[in-house]
């Protein structure tokens, strides 16, 4: 670890809120920046990096300087108990003490080489994984981590949890996501159903598409937006005025995303998610001029 620059811990409260598409897309973006970066997986129970990452079936080796990462680019490497399973369906059924060891093992026996950043996904809540990780870095410092969430209270309940827990054991949090803020998409991309008499969907897509072409055009260049949790208490950024802690901004649900996730790539190499990826963007330059203002704060 002590090769490593900056150390960024990305926790979620609950479960399925996008933490883990979160960091992967953290890593990509910064190593497009071309810091060198790595991207450490400790969801021992669910480990799902590999497949955002694209590098399913990949297998770690060893040299006499340790483990190696598995590399995505020259600049980004990936390191994950999914590397490590011969059947990527078995479970994971473990008690703490050994998943606090392999853990322990990843920070200690992986030779990453000099990293600008490492990013580590952690599971989702506050248990022995957690616990581990901070004490273990502590030692050699750790920048903060970033809390991800969704709208909703049902969500936020367990982010002030999260919060708590970062407050307990001295962990700076650098700041909070607000993930799946709202359906946004092209109006090109949605499909559009008629339901029938019958109670039958009817696909009306290629005819209301055609039309607007025909009498509205501008419109397929319109975004559409609806929310899907209920967000009327103020979301994640009420939360942090209440807290006194940073919002870092809110990410759209954008199937493009979900898409870019699902086939291991970047959403920032391509066009594709054009409603996603200035969001996240602006989110990552937010965070890295925070860094740079405590760096500059440090050194006066």
């Amino acid at each position: 670890m002590a090769t490593v620059k900056h150390k960024i811990l990305v926790l979620s409260g609950k479960g399925g809120v996008g933490k883990s598409t979160f960091s992967a897309q953290l890593s990509y973006a910064l190593a497009a920046m071309d810091f060198q970066v790595g991207l450490l997986d400790i969801d021992i129970c669910g480990p799902s990096i590999p497949k955002m990452l694209g590098l399913e079936g990949q297998e770690i080796h060893q040299s006499n300087l340790g483990w190696s990462p598995v590399y995505v680019e020259s600049n980004l490497g990936v390191m994950s108990i999914g590397f490590m399973l011969p059947n990527p369906d078995e479970a994971v059924i473990w008690r703490g003490p050994r998943k606090n060891g392999l853990i322990k093992q990843f920070l200690k026996d992986v030779y990453w080489g000099e990293l600008d950043f490492l990013v580590i996904d952690a599971p989702p809540g506050t248990s022995d994984e957690h616990i581990s990780i901070v004490q273990f870095l502590q030692a050699t410092g750790i920048d903060g981590a970033i809390v991800v969430t969704t709208p909703q209270q049902v969500s936020l309940i367990d982010v002030r949890k999260e919060v708590s827990f970062c407050k307990k054991v001295g962990l700076k949090v650098l700041g909070v996501v607000e993930n799946m803020s709202g359906l946004c998409q092209p109006l090109s991309e949605f499909r559009f159903m008629r339901t029938t008499e019958t109670g039958e969907q009817k696909d009306m897509t290629e005819w209301i598409l055609s039309y607007m072409k025909g009498k509205a055009p501008e419109m397929l260049d319109v975004v559409a937006y609806t929310e899907i949790f209920d967000s009327s208490a103020g979301g994640a950024g009420r939360m942090c005025s209440e807290m006194g802690i940073p919002f870092l901004g809110k990410v759209p649900l954008d199937p493009q995303l979900c898409q870019a996730a699902e086939e291991g790539r970047s959403c920032f190499s391509d066009e594709k998610c054009r409603v996603s990826a200035p969001a996240l963007k602006m989110i990552i330059d937010k965070l890295l001029a925070q860094q740079m203002i405590s760096r500059i704060e440090d050194g006066a």
